[in-house]
């Protein structure tokens, strides 16, 4: 069995969190491939720098570009790709959206998110209408489709005609050697250099709409009698620009602005301290499909607040104070709490949530279904 994974869809200098999944998870199915299996990474010459596995027993399948050329990626998507998979003799090709030729005898798709349907505001036009079409082309072609929690399994039966026998619940994980309780008094010096010099309420997210931003912004001014002194911490990339300038006059406008820390993007690693010296992760999205920096807290002993809706209940489990997004006054009470009275019991069920999930579980069932999938199409000649 030879399977080929799609890596094309990132761009090599903004990885997103679907990238640093994947980076976790091909050297745990690599571990596990027996005789006569193989993976295939699917990557441009731009980003192979990013799937690099020493020692692993893991092949290349070059194309010309991944997504730092989005228009000329979906071409090589849908003309380079099938003739080449084909000649490399690949049996199980895994991606998001399948190209109109079928690349190899089985296809697997592998949904993380559902924007182009629940949130088509936060994409832009092209990339909206791409995804729209391609995905009902895709789960018709797909043998089996991976989604990553119960509330995108329902969105997928809710906006496609899809066989629900297809579909594979794979949850996604945490990195328990990068992301695991440490020193908070060494976190503290560390992220004093980004300009945080007080307790603090930590949001960890690209600066898209639907995450909330500005609901917690006003929450964050709403608690100040009872969070005196206290900072709100903005990690994470600036990506729609509108919504930036948006946030930062809110700011002025509820006089938190001198409060509020806007970090930017970090690597990844660097997360790590934030969490680690943090009150208190809020992160009270409209929409998520699984929403992995609740378990990035967790992991790390930072209490969790998060909404009640959609997938981020499920990952959270009882684990997080859980709050109404469009509630500002219940986002307020739950912060209030879980900087006092909360803390350390969220703390400990944060530490036992995270617990559960492992790249290495995500692995093994992810790799369940390539075997499947190709032992079904085995069967059928």
């Amino acid at each position: 069995m030879r399977v080929a994974i799609n890596l094309l869809t990132d761009h090599p200098e903004h990885p997103s969190g679907a990238h640093w999944g994947w980076t976790r998870m091909v050297p745990e199915i690599a571990s596990r491939l027996v005789d006569g299996e193989e993976l295939h990474l699917v990557v441009s010459p731009r980003s192979k720098p990013l799937h690099e596995y020493p020692g692993s027993n893991v092949h290349y399948l070059m194309a010309p570009w991944s997504n730092e050329h989005q228009r000329l990626r979906t071409l090589s998507e849908q003309l380079y790709l099938p003739p080449r998979l084909r000649a490399a003799g690949i049996d199980v090709f895994n991606t998001l959206i399948a190209p109109l030729v079928r690349p190899a005898p089985g296809v697997v798709a592998h949904f993380k998110t559902f924007q182009a349907f629940n949130d088509p505001g936060s994409l832009s036009p092209a990339v909206r209408a791409y995804r729209r079409i391609g995905y009902p082309h895709t789960v018709k072609m797909a043998d089996a489709i991976v989604v990553n929690s119960e509330d995108l399994r329902a969105e997928v039966l809710r906006y496609l005609d899809v066989d629900p026998g297809k579909l594979r619940l794979v949850p996604e994980a945490v990195d328990h050697d990068t992301f695991r309780p440490g020193d908070p008094e060494e976190a503290r010096v560390r992220v004093k250099e980004r300009g945080v010099t007080r307790p603090f309420v930590l949001f960890v997210s690209s600066l898209w709409r639907y995450k909330n931003a500005h609901g917690l912004m006003r929450a964050f001014a709403q608690a100040r009698s009872s969070l005196e002194g206290y900072q709100l911490v903005v990690v994470g990339p600036l990506r729609e620009e509108e919504y930036v300038g948006e946030l930062r006059r809110l700011a002025e406008e509820l006089g938190i602005a001198d409060d509020v820390v806007w970090v930017g993007g970090v690597p990844l690693e660097e997360t790590v301290d934030f969490y680690r010296c943090a009150k208190v992760f809020a992160y009270p999205s409209f929409n998520e499909s699984f929403g992995l920096p609740i378990l990035e807290a967790m992991a790390c002993g930072c209490p969790v607040v998060t909404s009640d809706r959609t997938a981020t209940q499920e990952t959270a489990g009882s684990a997080a104070i859980l709050v109404d997004p469009d509630d500002v006054e219940q986002i307020a009470t739950a912060l209030v709490r879980a900087c006092g009275p909360d803390h350390e019991a969220l703390r400990g069920r944060g530490l036992e949530r995270a617990a559960q999930f492992t790249w290495a579980a995500t692995a093994e069932k992810t790799l369940a279904v390539y075997r499947e999938v190709h032992q079904a199409r085995v069967q059928a000649r």
